[in-house]
């Protein structure tokens, strides 16, 4: 059985990634592409309870190197339970966030080094990485503008209170993977209007499965 592509879409907070995922699946799909839908951290019941203490506010005191083992703990518990099932019985994922949020909030932002990282979550994931990582690149004062205009009183969670810095820092990282990455990550101007971004992410993953099917064919 063929097995199942693995698209995931990266980004600063606030860039859109949630919204875009689904329309775009929903496209895809009356084009008879269908994508199972997913997002880390979470997913599933055991990584969506370890995504309530990352993400709680009141766990202020939490240290920077539990931060990144709980995300590599939730990775693989859905990993395990959801993607590579998925993957294995020919199914398409595509996943809100992956390996290079770790890479980019906690190998750069909280400073432990995106190597360092990415080791600790070679054991998490082993074998498995995206086919195609859509980055949603979009300067933190803006994503930060978004999410403060959109958001309901009280929904903060624990990275929100992070300062600008923080959130630079971050920037500033997926830059520089996708720069590394070229073949596997396209960049999408997140900043454009919602129906655009939505367009250009479309077109990224057709243009991908154009090029995927002519390779099969020859």
């Amino acid at each position: 059985m063929k097995k199942g592509l693995f698209i995931t879409i990266e980004g600063p907070d606030g860039a859109g990634k949630t919204s875009i995922q689904k329309e775009a699946a929903r496209i895809l799909s009356e084009e008879g592409f269908h994508f199972e839908l997913t997002r880390e951290p979470g997913g599933i019941d055991i990584a969506e309870q370890i995504r309530e203490i990352i993400l709680n506010p009141k766990n202020t005191a939490m240290d920077a190197r539990t931060e990144a083992l709980l995300y590599a703990a939730s990775r693989r518990q859905h990993l395990a339970e959801k993607v590579i099932p998925y993957l294995d019985k020919g199914i398409n994922v595509l996943c809100d966030r992956f390996v290079d949020s770790s890479l980019a909030y906690q190998g750069y932002g909280r400073g432990i080094g995106v190597d360092q990282v990415f080791q600790m979550n070679q054991f998490a994931i082993q074998d498995t990485m995206p086919d195609l990582t859509l980055f949603m690149m979009l300067e933190p004062e803006i994503g930060l503008e978004r999410i403060n205009r959109n958001r309901a009183p009280g929904d903060v969670d624990r990275l929100d209170m992070e300062k600008i810095d923080f959130h630079k820092k971050v920037y500033e990282a997926y830059c520089d993977i996708a720069k590394k990455y070229p073949s596997r990550i396209e960049v999408i101007d997140a900043s454009k209007c919602f129906e655009e971004v939505l367009e250009n992410t479309v077109s990224a993953i057709r243009k991908y499965l154009k090029k995927l099917v002519n390779t099969i064919d020859k």
